[in-house]
Order: structure tokens, then C-alpha cells, then sequence
């Protein structure tokens, strides 16, 4: 039975094998001292180190934060993470990691989709997804090093926001422009398009690299924007990044007919890598070549006759971006019928889940489409018996 104290808390003891010693919990009545004793044989149980009860949760985060680096992940990445920690700190970061649950997690997610402390407005999806795996990531470290008994970011979900991008696939109109517009951006467009290639990769892209007799690509390497200046990683996004693209025929062909002017296969207009400038310089022009081809202008007067036009040219097409491209890729094995495992190696997408993600997206909309054929033979089939029925009357 737990003792009463002169401070009138209940005091209770249990016995800690490992450190041959009692460690002493209190509750301000018997029941939760007697509560938070049997909570305690269990974290004692499980092999949990209960003298980092006290340990919060930034200090935590410190510690994660450290062999993150340690492992060298990318510059980019690691400021996600630390971003994204600076978000729950500002929450969570003076409790004790043991005492953190996933209200307290939610709690931040909802203020967050209300209103980023940072940018004074909604914080995006992908902001909130970051926030939920750093801090999965963080929780899941302190488990593992028995810190914690279990990880309370492990089945978050995501509250709602108004996020207004878009990030989908072109469609076939859209893809016929690519393969219709010459620009020395075309190239870039068509591995995006046809091998799902990231823009860091594509950069990084060799002719080396390509194997047109065997239609593969290899990806082993890509640049990381580092303020604006391109720094070369040996590796790719991920251990998954890693890979071999099996391409189609009709990228193989496309790049048989290119003219060789540099070892890398995407470059600025001096024949060198792209930096951030660049890139953005090339894709701008890109768009206003397409726009110019392919937009419809029978709203205004009179079609811009070229880039010099004076009164300039009104923008009409979708400002399509690299990862649309890329996403288009991947929309194209789902109508093709690759299994999801190929797609996620071909992606280079390190969770299946994410693949799994583009893939029941894609169900939900085209099953759709076909209950939409059922619905119109239904009502054409009924439609003719009423017709029939009709003529027999007469």
C-alpha cells in the first residue's frame, strides 16, 4: 500500500533489478500512486531506462538531430528536419519525452494548418507531412533506445488544409506539346516525362549513364541546390534513389537523334551544369515557347507572332513544373499495368507507401470513370427496351 506523506502525496516504492535500488513514485492519492507504480514495473519490464523519464523532448530531438548528420544526409534535407523541429519545440519542447502523446502531436499539426508561426498563413500539407515523420523519426529513436515505451507519432493524421498547389499529370494534349515543341529544354522534359527522373538527378545525368542498346538508366548521383549553387552527391536522394530505369523505346529513339555537346546531358546555355538561375531561365523560356505553340488565344484579338512581340504574349497553358513531369511518369505504369513494387523501384521512391499513395489516388479517380461507362450503358440499354416496347405497342 502506497504511504502517506506529511506533504498529503502517496508515496510508493518499486524495486529496480538492474540498478539494484527502489525508485520512489507519488501520486496525490493512493490510487494514482498505486497507477503510476504499476506503469513503472512495466517500463521496467520492457527494459525502458526510467532515469530518462526527465529527459524532454528537444533534448531528444538534439540527439536525433546529430546522427542525422552523422549519417550524412544532404544539407537540404537535414534543414527540413531541423525546420520541422523547430515546429514541435516551439510546442512540445520543454516536456518529458515519456509524458508526450498524440493529442499533444495533433494539437501542434492543428495550430500549424491554422496558422505557421513563420509565414503567417496556413502551413502546407507537405509542411505538416515533414513535421509528422520528423517527429515519428525522433520517437522512434527514443524507443528504440528504450526511452520510451511506445511512439505516440506512429498513427497521426493529418488535419485538413487549404493548400492550393497542385501537382498532377499532363494530359495527353499536354504530353503531345512536349514531344511537339523544339527547345534546348526538350530533353530535360522528355527524361522527366519518360523516366520519372528528379530534377536533382536529371542534372547529375551523364551521357554515361544512358544505355540505349539495354533502354536503361542508371542513377547513382545528383546535384543538391545548396543557395542556389549546384553541389554534386554521389549518391541519389536515398539508398531507393539508387537505381537502374528500365525506359521506353520512344526515349531511346528521342535521344539517338541528340547532338553530344557536353559529358552531362542537361546543360546551361555555356555548356555547364545548371545552377538555380539557369534552370529557372531555361524552364521559363520553355513554358512561353509552348504557350506560344500550342496555347489557345481565341479570347484576345489577335495570336503574339513571336517572343518579340511588344505587346507581349498572354499566358493560357497550365505552368507545368518539373514534377509534373515526373508524376506523369508514374501515371503512365499505372495505365500501363507495371505492379506497384516496380513502380516504387522505378521511382526510386525509398516507402512503397508513397508509391502505394499515387497509385490508389489514380483508382479512386479512373474505376470512377469506368462505373461512369456502366452508368451509360445501363441507361442506353433501358432506354432501347423503352423503345422497343413502345414500337411493339403501336
Amino acid at each position: 500500500m502506497p504511504t502517506k506523506r506529511k506533504d498529503k502525496r502517496f508515496e510508493k516504492k518499486v524495486y529496480d533489478k538492474r540498478q539494484g535500488k527502489f525508485i520512489h513514485v507519488y501520486g496525490n492519492s493512493s490510487a494514482e500512486a498505486n497507477k503510476k507504480a504499476a506503469e513503472l514495473r512495466v517500463e521496467l519490464e520492457k527494459g525502458i531506462d526510467v532515469s530518462a523519464g526527465k529527459s524532454t523532448f528537444s533534448e531528444r530531438a538534439i540527439i536525433w538531430l546529430a546522427s542525422k548528420k552523422a549519417k550524412g544526409i544532404s544539407d537540404q534535407w537535414y534543414a527540413t528536419y531541423k525546420a520541422s523541429v523547430d515546429h514541435l519545440n516551439r510546442y512540445i519542447g520543454f516536456m518529458p519525452i515519456k509524458e508526450v502523446n498524440p493529442e499533444n502531436i495533433e494539437a501542434v499539426l492543428n495550430a500549424l494548418a491554422i496558422e505557421n508561426p513563420n509565414t503567417k498563413k496556413p502551413a502546407s500539407k507537405k509542411t505538416l507531412m515533414n513535421i509528422v515523420s520528423t517527429a515519428n523519426q525522433i520517437f522512434k529513436n527514443a524507443n528504440k533506445n528504450r526511452k520510451i515505451v511506445f511512439n505516440p507519432a506512429d498513427e497521426i493524421e493529418l488535419p485538413i488544409t487549404n493548400e492550393g498547389k497542385i501537382r498532377r499529370a499532363l494530359t495527353e494534349i499536354e504530353q503531345n506539346w512536349i514531344l511537339e515543341t523544339d527547345h534546348r529544354a526538350k530533353t530535360a522534359a522528355m527524361l522527366m516525362m519518360y523516366a520519372g527522373l528528379r530534377r536533382g538527378e536529371l542534372m547529375a545525368l551523364l551521357w554515361s549513364d544512358i544505355n540505349l542498346a539495354e533502354k536503361t538508366i542508371s542513377v547513382t548521383k545528383a546535384f543538391e541546390m545548396v543557395k542556389g549553387v549546384p553541389i554534386l552527391k554521389h549518391c541519389a536522394k536515398t539508398d531507393a534513389g539508387n537505381r537502374v530505369i528500365d525506359i521506353p523505346r520512344r526515349l531511346t529513339d528521342y535521344l539517338t537523334g541528340i547532338q553530344r555537346k557536353s559529358l552531362y546531358v542537361c546543360v546551361n546555355a555555356k555548356g555547364k551544369p545548371h545552377n538555380d538561375q539557369s534552370w529557372r531561365v531555361m524552364w521559363d523560356s520553355y513554358l512561353k515557347a509552348i504557350n506560344r505553340l500550342h496555347g489557345d488565344f481565341t479570347p484576345f484579338q489577335n495570336k503574339p507572332r513571336s517572343k518579340f512581340d511588344p505587346k507581349g504574349t498572354p499566358f493560357v497553358i497550365p505552368r507545368f513544373t518539373a514534377h509534373w513531369l515526373r508524376h506523369t511518369f508514374c501515371t503512365m505504369m499505372y495505365h500501363a499495368g507495371v505492379d506497384l513494387l516496380t513502380a516504387q523501384k522505378q521511382m526510386g521512391h525509398a516507402d512503397i507507401k508513397t508509391t502505394l499513395a499515387i497509385y490508389t489516388h489514380l483508382d479512386a479517380v479512373y474505376k470512377r470513370k469506368s462505373m461512369t461507362k456502366l452508368d451509360d450503358y445501363i441507361d442506353d440499354f433501358l432506354s432501347s427496351r423503352s423503345s422497343k416496347k413502345s414500337s411493339n405497342a403501336l
